[in-house]
């Protein structure tokens, strides 16, 4: 047979079609690439399709792709049930949980116990006060213990290292696993390990073996030491538990825990203007574009929402909004919990910036558009009108709200 490579001119039409059935088939494979942590992540830029005019275009969506097949088939399909019935012994994990539900660092977090656990090991994780979480399963619990009581509620360093000298004492584990993080985890280990006298090693993202690597020198150096029994570890420290099912077991404290008399007082949340906060570190960002055409609607409705408001690039170049508040990979890459995009159409270099948002909110006329694909909500309309809407709807809420607690 001949060597001579020759070409399928019906591949090639496949490949450029993307309604034909067989058009997911023809794509080339996903790359994957490992990031300045050692975590391997997938490449968005090697997932792509082959356009009308045999040009390379990014899928950002999955749609031409297959990827809502995909999707489906994988609510569909069952995860293995990982199953410990008589645990050899514990990692205990202590999420931060904020707003009640497990974040990116919490589940990375959580990924670190699974290896650390292996399969004699449960992981068992401690939650105070009430949650909202309802995916423990895939995220790799096999124990929860929840920490329940108004005593718990608000800021409580000291009552809530009580209950973790009380779960130690209990459950005695081979490590503890807290989050590294401004959102309480950080100052909780600390406070912990002094309460044990232990040394922890704070901001890890690697562990080899008995062998645990931490940032140090502001963040430009590494630090190996032995692995500690008290472990705060960094964002992206290991890959999320994404191929099993776990039981979820629910667990509780073999005695009672003792109210401590706090001294510490908590004078409630203080009040923050949104427009102070640093787009990198916002939780809710209200974001316009091109499509925005009533801009003291738009930051009435911000204000209305308490909200921080970001612009794409279209609308900073146009002078609506300042250069600090442009959003994605030529401005800021931002992190909320919750991304609303108004008139944003959704190019390349602003959904890369919102990549990391856990969810995103798109109002735009065009249902076609990829801010839309990318949207974990969507709604097809005039910004304008859904905008005052939406303003009624939360002054609805909020006097609702008084007349309850009058």
């Amino acid at each position: 047979m001949s060597d001579i490579i020759r070409r399928d001119p019906r591949a090639e039409w496949i490949a450029r079609n993307r309604l034909h059935p067989l058009h997911a088939a023809m794509q080339p494979a996903q790359h994957s690439w490992m990031g300045p942590n050692g975590v391997i992540r997938k490449n968005v830029h090697g997932v792509g399709f082959i356009g009308p005019n045999g040009i390379k275009r990014i899928d950002r969506s999955g749609a031409q792709q297959g990827g809502a097949a995909k999707r489906t088939a994988a609510v569909e399909v069952q995860l293995p049930l990982h199953q410990v019935p008589t645990p050899a012994f514990y990692i205990n994990v202590v999420p931060d949980m904020v707003g009640g539900r497990l974040s990116s660092h919490d589940r990375d977090l959580l990924g670190l116990a699974r290896q650390l656990a292996g399969s004699d090991g449960a992981v068992l994780a401690v939650v105070f006060g009430e949650h909202k979480e309802s995916a423990f399963a895939t995220a790799g619990v096999d124990r929860l213990l929840v920490l329940d009581g108004h005593e718990f509620d608000g800021y409580s360093p000291e009552q809530r290292v009580q209950g973790l000298r009380a779960v130690d004492n209990q459950f005695n584990p081979r490590h503890w696993l807290l989050p590294d993080s401004r959102s309480g985890g950080g100052e909780l280990g600390r406070r912990f390990a002094a309460s044990l006298k232990e040394r922890p090693a704070t901001r890890v993202w690697q562990i080899k073996g008995n062998e645990c690597i931490g940032r140090a020198g502001a963040g430009q150096e590494d630090l190996a030491r032995p692995l500690p029994r008290l472990i705060l570890a960094a964002a992206e420290c290991a890959e999320p538990v994404s191929e099993t099912r776990h039981e979820v077991l629910p667990v509780e404290l073999s005695t009672a825990l003792a109210r401590s008399l706090p001294r510490i007082e908590d004078l409630g949340a203080v009040a923050v203007d949104p427009a102070a906060i640093p787009m990198a570190e916002a939780e809710f960002i209200f974001s316009g574009g091109n499509g925005v055409k009533d801009w003291a609607l738009f930051h009435q409705t911000a204000a209305a929402l308490g909200a921080t408001e970001g612009a794409s690039r279209v609308a900073v170049d146009d002078g609506f909004m300042a250069r600090d508040r442009q959003v994605g990979a030529s401005g800021t890459w931002v992190t909320a919990r919750v991304y609303v995009a108004v008139g944003i159409s959704g190019a390349i270099q602003h959904l890369q910036g919102i990549g990391a948002c856990d969810k995103v909110v798109a109002i735009n006329l065009d249902p076609s558009c990829d801010m839309i694909k990318r949207a974990d909500l969507s709604v097809i309309g005039d910004s304008a009108a859904i905008l005052q809407a939406l303003i009624a709807a939360v002054e609805t809420y909020r006097n609702g709200a008084k007349r309850d607690a009058a």
